[in-house]
């Protein structure tokens, strides 16, 4: 082999980004697959957000087995302080490595790389095709664990061959890394798919077809609950509810400009009395029809329509997650008509209600702005995009954000706000979103009437404060770790009688709590007290009421809280007037 050797260009005295680390980290574990299964091919193996992955080739599965042997062998390669080499080759020579190694998938990346020269790391007798940097030394990795094995398609394209992806994560220290995975094992815990079966929330099914939500009665009151909430917030706000239909003529979409951008993400269009049409993707061009039924005034507006919207999109079947990764979902969608001089405004008004609705549910967040990727197709002009994305910023920077700016994020039609809600792990979900769009007016000839009698183009504001209602839920379920507070739950008492005797009395209690609007149920079976009890600590349910002779012949309840074993007496007045207090407060 020849070619310009090197050591990593990381410089030494720089401490190594966690990026870099577990990089290398992912070319440790590649070395030691190929090592312990020779036959293996390898593909990708990038650093991700707490970890990396590496993407192979293999006749056979791996087995959760095969972790601890790699871990093993990978171990055996840092204590060899095995080196990371750079070497610079002209791509035929780095074409000809490849192919002797009949290393395919190197080789097609290879294909799509126009520069003469490109650069490999090699590490004891492994090699990859990589622009780096590397640790120096295998020993710089000081913590890290393989975690999973999981089924990933090449490139991510589901007609390309399934290959085996293992995860890992890797960390400075060993306290970081039990930390970490200490942190991994209080997910799991709190994993909405398992809590949703274990609640009872929701179920898929395979003969419905993939990424499809059917949400079970107590799943479906959780949605509720915050669909009123949501109602009443944008009432006092001056929202007007719309509702669009879910198929419209594909001429809409053209109009819009998304079968240009967005058709990937898109259903194949259906032919109904020889038109074509398409189930929507989007709800704005309808709220654009509805606005345009009428000339409007600069008096009028701002108007502000609002829609708890189901829209349909395609998502390839390995992005499928549970309620979080979806191709049916609801959004409360929103879409505000205004005039230059009141963008800011309505900007400020969106900012002020997902900050209040984020602390209702008791969510931090970080805020980012999204701007243009300059290599990518894109919706009007450069002093378009300028203007608003200086709009967006300068409503963050009024406001004394603390934000990021992710280039490249924004869609096609404008720059965003994009909204980041951190739960009680201290993880990232993706949320609410105000997005910026001076394209779609133009196409739909959107326009008022100024004081100046001229017609003249609305500013439009795409706006979320929760995001999809499935996703949201899902985030909910891990936030709360499945226990809801008590104005959120499904069930919120659970009356337990001891004997058969106490069930008039406790569905007295129970026809008092469903007069003031309280979510109760009764078990009156003919089990031992300390099976209900634990069921309903399973189910999670914040109160529990016990009735026994004692609470009959004293016209008392026990007032049991969930996770807590202590019983306390009271009559059911005080109590129904203290759940009602945590229900319109919305704090326990």
């Amino acid at each position: 082999m020849q070619g310009v050797t090197g050591s990593n260009p990381v410089p030494p005295t720089m401490k190594l980004s966690l990026d870099v680390y577990r990089h290398s980290t992912a070319h440790i574990m590649a070395s030691a697959v190929q090592q312990l299964f020779p036959d293996t091919k390898i593909s990708i193996g990038p650093a991700i957000e707490d970890g990396f992955y590496y993407d192979f080739d293999k006749k056979t599965p791996f087995i959760p087995e095969d972790l601890k042997k790699i871990e093993k062998k990978m171990w055996n390669i840092i204590n060899k302080k095995t080196c990371f080499e750079r070497i610079e080759v002209s791509k035929k020579e780095a074409e000809k490595i490849f192919r002797e190694k009949n290393e395919a998938y190197k080789l097609e990346l290879l294909d799509e790389i126009t520069d003469e020269k490109v650069s490999l790391y090699k590490t004891g007798d492994f090699i990859d095709l990589c622009r780096g940097p590397h640790v120096e030394s295998a020993d710089d990795i000081k913590a890290f664990k393989l975690l999973s094995i999981a089924g990933a398609y090449w490139r991510g394209d589901e007609k390309k061959k399934m290959l085996q992806r293992i995860y890992g994560t890797a960390w400075y220290t060993k306290e970081e890394l039990n930390e970490h995975v200490n942190k991994l094992a209080e997910s799991k815990k709190r994993d909405h798919r398992k809590l949703g079966k274990e609640l009872d929330l929701y179920s898929m099914h395979e003969e419905a077809g993939a990424g499809l939500i059917f949400w079970h009665p107590k799943g479906a009151m959780i949605r509720r609950v915050i669909e009123d909430f949501w109602y009443k917030e944008h009432m006092r706000r001056g929202y007007q509810f719309v509702n669009i239909p879910h198929i419209s003529n594909v001429n809409l979409w053209k109009i819009s400009g998304h079968l240009d951008f967005y058709k990937d993400n898109m259903y194949s269009p259906m032919e109904i009395d020889s038109q074509d049409y398409i189930i929507k993707p989007m709800n704005c061009p309808g709220h654009i029809l509805i606005y345009k039924t009428n000339l409007h005034s600069y008096r009028e507006l701002p108007i502000r329509y609002a829609e708890l919207g189901t829209v349909y999109r395609y998502e390839k079947s390995g992005v499928l997650h549970g309620m979080l990764r979806v191709r049916g979902f609801t959004q409360d969608d929103a879409h505000i008509f205004c005039t230059p001089n009141q963008l800011k405004n309505e900007i400020k008004g969106v900012i002020e209600l997902v900050d209040y609705m984020m602390k209702t549910f008791e969510f931090e967040y970080k805020v980012f702005l999204s701007t243009r990727d300059k290599s990518n197709k894109f919706a009007g002009s450069l002093e378009d995009w300028k203007k608003a994305t200086d709009t967006l910023e300068d409503v963050l920077k009024e406001r004394n954000m603390t934000y990021e700016v992710e280039e490249g994020e924004a869609v096609f039609y404008g720059p965003k706000i994009d909204i980041k809600m951190k739960d009680s792990l201290g993880r990232l979900w993706q949320g609410p979103t105000v997005q910026f769009d001076f394209n779609l007016p133009r196409r739909f000839g959107v326009t008022y009437i100024g004081e100046d009698g001229k017609e003249h183009y609305v500013m439009m504001v795409h706006r979320t404060v929760l995001g999809s209602m499935e996703r949201f839920v899902g985030t909910l379920i891990e936030h709360y770790g499945g226990t809801f507070p008590t104005w959120l739950a499904p069930v919120q008492v659970k009356i337990l009688t001891i004997g058969e005797s106490n069930i008039p009395y406790a569905k007295e209690m129970q026809n008092q709590l469903s007069v003031e609007q309280i979510r109760t149920e009764l078990d009156c079976r003919d089990e031992k007290i300390g099976l209900k009890i634990r069921e309903s600590e399973l189910d999670k349910i914040p109160y529990m009421l016990i009735i026994g002779d004692r609470e009959v012949s004293e016209k008392t309840i026990s007032v049991r809280k969930h996770g807590n074993r202590d019983c306390v007496g009271t009559d059911i007045r005080r109590f129904i007037d203290k759940i009602k207090k945590q229900i319109e407060t919305r704090k326990d």
